[in-house]
């Protein structure tokens, strides 16, 4: 069963409550920490972008390319549509011969206000780099090109998500019960909650000068904390989170309220599933763990914000709050 992690209250009433699972793993030992269902079956969805881009980094495409950590964040991110993510992803493509057409990932409206306003006031349409997905397919672009896999790298039986789910079921340590067809067209492969945590619990582990599997690990976590305006972008809470945290914390969120945090100087990995799957409820709960945690400051205002509110009517009046629940609240690792 799920359980209670937060409650949005209005005037003293308990307006909505958004219910899941967490659970953060601790790399060697075990989980530590669960609420909800630890077994529960989930898809990850984008929360699960580095275990995507793994294959790309541990096969050697990644260097063969001479791609740098820019693109590496870039291959685990669900971005805005901002210039600096089409940017990067137009010379990418440029690089390795390509053009959006071989992108499969389909058009998408940027959430970046510039590039929404851009589009807008021109006679332009949004094409296939603004789709917050588009880093992700360009990384399996390049991974394809170097399998001398065919176009269609987004079907479930290409060697690139045969790759994929290799990778996938070798970190979470479980065969994968099946799979979902993503927003962005590519297979998104189930797996429990334990089996989410335990793969970014061995992510926070990794280090160098191991295996190749580790070395990639450590190269996309630290890709990602070294870029999170490229994992997300401005507003964002993945980039306002990681910025919050300081280069402690890799945290990534995926669609129907789905959150993973890696936290290499605990060795810790946390997953969080909401319900509903509402985002706002995903948000707080992962925030709250970071603090609890010892990787964000409790008074830091993105914290603050994500963890406790306010909820603020349209004149900017105190309207309601955030309450995530006690026993979430009060986790330390």
């Amino acid at each position: 069963m799920d359980e209670t992690l937060v409650t949005l209250t209005r005037g003293g009433f308990d307006e909505s409550v958004h219910r899941g699972h967490a659970v953060v793993w601790r790399a060697g030992s075990g989980p530590v920490a669960v609420w909800g269902d630890a077994d529960a079956v989930i898809l990850p969805r984008s929360s699960c972008k580095m275990m995507q881009a793994l294959p790309l980094v541990e096969s050697g495409a990644a260097d063969r390319a001479g791609l740098t950590t820019r693109h590496l964040a870039l291959a685990c991110a669900s971005h805005n549509g901002a210039a600096i993510h089409t940017g990067l992803v137009d010379t990418w493509l440029a690089d390795l011969g390509l053009a959006e057409s071989d992108l499969r990932c389909g058009p998408q409206f940027p959430d970046d206000r510039e590039a929404r306003k851009d589009l807008t006031c021109s006679d332009r349409a949004a094409d296939q780099r603004h789709n917050n997905c588009s880093g992700k397919h360009t990384g399996f672009l390049t991974l394809t090109r170097d399998l001398g896999g065919g176009p269609e790298y987004v079907d479930p039986d290409h060697p690139v998500q045969r790759a994929v789910l290799s990778a996938f079921e070798e970190v979470t340590e479980q065969s994968s019960p099946g799979y979902g067809i993503d927003g962005c067209s590519a297979p998104n492969f189930a797996t429990t909650m334990s089996g989410l945590a335990r793969a970014m619990a061995s992510y926070a582990a990794a280090g160098t000068g191991g295996s190749a599997r580790e070395d990639a690990m450590v190269r996309l976590r630290e890709a990602m904390m070294a870029h999170p305006d490229l994992v997300a972008g401005e507003g964002r809470a993945c980039t306002r989170l990681m910025r919050a945290a300081g280069g402690r914390a890799a945290v990534k969120t995926g669609a129907e309220g789905v959150f993973i945090g890696i936290l290499p100087d605990r060795k810790l990995g946390i997953a969080v599933k909401i319900s509903d799957g509402a985002t706002r409820g995903a948000e707080a709960v992962i925030a709250s763990l970071l603090v609890a945690a010892g990787v964000v400051d409790p008074v830091d205002p993105v914290a603050e914000e994500l963890t406790r509110g306010p909820i603020l009517s349209r004149r900017g009046l105190h309207a309601g709050t955030i309450r995530v629940a006690e026993h979430l609240a009060g986790w330390r690792p």
